[in-house]
């Protein structure tokens, strides 16, 4: 007999009166929206929506002077990498999915970097590692951002980027408040990267981190930034400053080369897309995770969600199930599609995620699943959109917030930790090659419908984003919440399922709840057999633009979660 679930509940029984106390929902308002923290933002113009009020103004400035909807992004991004380093930065990567309103067609963008040339998967068996070290030289991958940044404005932009950096400079230079949220960020990302030397110089100069309200300067950063404003993307990729990354990585025990910079290129791809209940979801194929959202959808459109019910446990126990089919998946076929022959249509064929679908107990939760067999064939999110129609999905993230510890010599920016993705097993789709591209969590998100752009939406938040991403279209297509209310709404989340780094679910994992789920719908989980956490943190954060074809309005939504802001003019 399996004690596990009985004495669960007996733990959640004794929590949840503390937990009703604790954990802040969101209020009635006069508009009937229980979750919705405050109104969407509704404009003619252009919209932003950035995780940081500073961006989001820099964004709406750029749209302004006439720039477009990915000037105003860029602008916004380089921003973010100044005032919110906990999530991102020059040294990380960038993703988008980019609305064109002259060719009215969906562009897909790819910016990640890849592993060196010179570290080879002999060197970790040597060294005994079973996974590449989360922080430190080892995890260091080239960074996409910068040629990302060049590469969208020479294609959709129209002001010259010295211009569009030149709001970042300034903040870098003459300094910002540190917010809320991000401060917190801040300390704890603090306690295990301040062993590093530069790390400690750049980011904590009087001997800690910065607290809210405190001005906050990076003249180092100011400098970078400069330089690849006059310069352009090859003052990044060649000559000094991918002299100073090269030797600093080396000296600290990676292998980041000269060379591994200057070969450096994005790619554009081809979004890939399912539809549901009439909405086509657009994500990016692998090496990112956005088709796990994809598969998950197709999943549950098989269910009457609406009859459900919002916080049902019936509904949550779905949507947990249809999470750990997908991340089997996920752990297996997800790649960098140069090294491996990824079966994307079949992973997205409707038949395919019938017969998975066909494996969940309606009344039990699994404790582990097997992938299946399709026939073959912490991160910062921001939005823009402006008065010609374009519009912009967007994501860049230095992967564990603010990345593995490395900052090159005098340069005022984190190197990203991505490498920690690779398996170190070979056989694997994702197992660790030189100059091949990790797997990747950051996914940027939009929706058409009949042909017509809808929505320019992401959920920032590691491995979390599928799970985020399908909570808020559902709150949205079945549940019939507006933008910000779908944002706002309290989440669920799953963890412990089979990764991409070779890592199993074989005990089911466990589910962590926000607060605003009724009592009733957590011990109907655990009843189910899932182990539950009652949790504040690791949810996710939510930007979104939705474009109104009829009044032709954008309504644009930042979440609560965050320290951001959606504003239009």
């Amino acid at each position: 007999m399996n004690y596990r679930p009985i004495s669960q509940t007996i733990c959640l029984l004794c929590s949840l009166f503390v937990f009703q106390y604790t954990l802040v929902q969101a209020q009635p308002r006069f508009t009937g929206k229980p979750f919705a923290t405050r109104s969407e933002v509704i404009a003619q113009q252009g919209m932003a929506a950035t995780s940081h009020p500073l961006a989001t103004q820099a964004a709406i400035d750029i749209l302004k002077k006439e720039g477009t909807a990915m000037d105003a992004a860029i602008a916004a991004n380089a921003v973010l990498g100044v005032v919110e380093p906990t999530g991102n930065g020059i040294g990380g990567d960038i993703f988008a999915i980019v609305w064109d309103a002259k060719t009215q067609k969906l562009y897909g963008f790819n910016g990640s970097g890849r592993s060196p040339y010179n570290l080879t998967l002999d060197v970790f068996n040597q060294l005994g590692l079973k996974g590449i070290p989360s922080s430190g030289a080892l995890a260091v991958s080239v960074p996409g951002c910068v040629d990302g940044w060049y590469a969208l404005n020479g294609r959709f932009g129209k002001l010259p980027m010295k211009e569009l950096l030149q709001p970042a400079i300034h903040y870098a230079k003459a300094g910002y408040p540190v917010t809320e949220v991000i401060a917190a960020a801040w300390r704890g990302y603090a306690r295990s990267l301040q062993r590093f030397e530069n790390f400690k110089k750049t980011y904590m100069p009087n001997g800690r981190t910065p607290e809210k309200g405190e001005i906050f300067r990076n003249p180092d950063l100011a400098a970078t930034l400069t330089k690849i404003a006059e310069g352009g993307r090859d003052a990044f990729y060649k000559g000094e400053i991918a002299k100073i990354i090269a030797t600093t990585v080396q000296r600290e025990g990676g292998y980041i080369s000269e060379k591994d910079l200057a070969d450096h290129h994005s790619d554009w791809v081809d979004p890939v897309s399912t539809n549901y209940r009439g909405y086509d979801i657009w994500e990016l194929p692998p090496n990112g995770q956005g088709m796990t959202t994809l598969q998950m959808l197709n999943i549950l459109e098989g269910y009457d969600i609406k009859a459900m019910g919002f916080g049902s446990a019936e509904y949550l126990h779905h949507l947990i199930e249809a999470k750990k089919l997908a991340y089997e998946d996920r752990a297996v076929y997800y790649a960098d599609p140069d090294f491996a022959d990824i079966p994307v249509e079949g992973l997205l064929s409707k038949e395919y995620a019938a017969e998975r679908r066909a494996l969940i107990d309606p009344d039990r939760a699994s404790r582990e699943y097997k992938p299946g067999m399709p026939e073959g064939k912490n991160t910062i999110y921001l939005t823009v959109a402006d008065k010609e129609g374009n519009m912009v999905s967007l994501i860049q993230s230095n992967y564990s917030g603010m990345g593995g510890g490395i900052v090159p010599d005098g340069l005022g920016f984190s190197l990203q930790n991505r490498g920690t993705s690779f398996n170190l097993e070979e056989g694997h789709f994702n197992t660790y090659a030189p100059h091949k591209r990790p797997f990747h969590t950051i996914i940027p998100g939009f929706i058409t419908k009949e042909g017509k752009p809808y929505m320019s939406f992401g959920v920032m938040g590691g491995d979390f984003q599928p799970q985020g991403h399908v909570q808020v279209l559902i709150n949205m297509i079945d549940f019939g919440m507006n933008i910000q209310e779908a944002g706002d709404a309290p989440r669920v989340s799953h963890s412990g399922s089979s990764g991409p780094d070779g890592g199993i679910m074989d005990n089911g994992g466990s589910v962590s709840l926000e607060g605003g789920f009724t009592q009733e719908a957590i011990l109907g989980l655990a009843r189910k057999g899932h182990r539950i956490n009652l949790s504040t943190g690791g949810h996710g954060g939510y930007q979104a633009i939705r474009y109104d074809a009829e009044h032709q309005v954008y309504y644009g939504a930042s979440e609560s979660r965050k320290d951001g802001q959606a504003a239009g003019y």
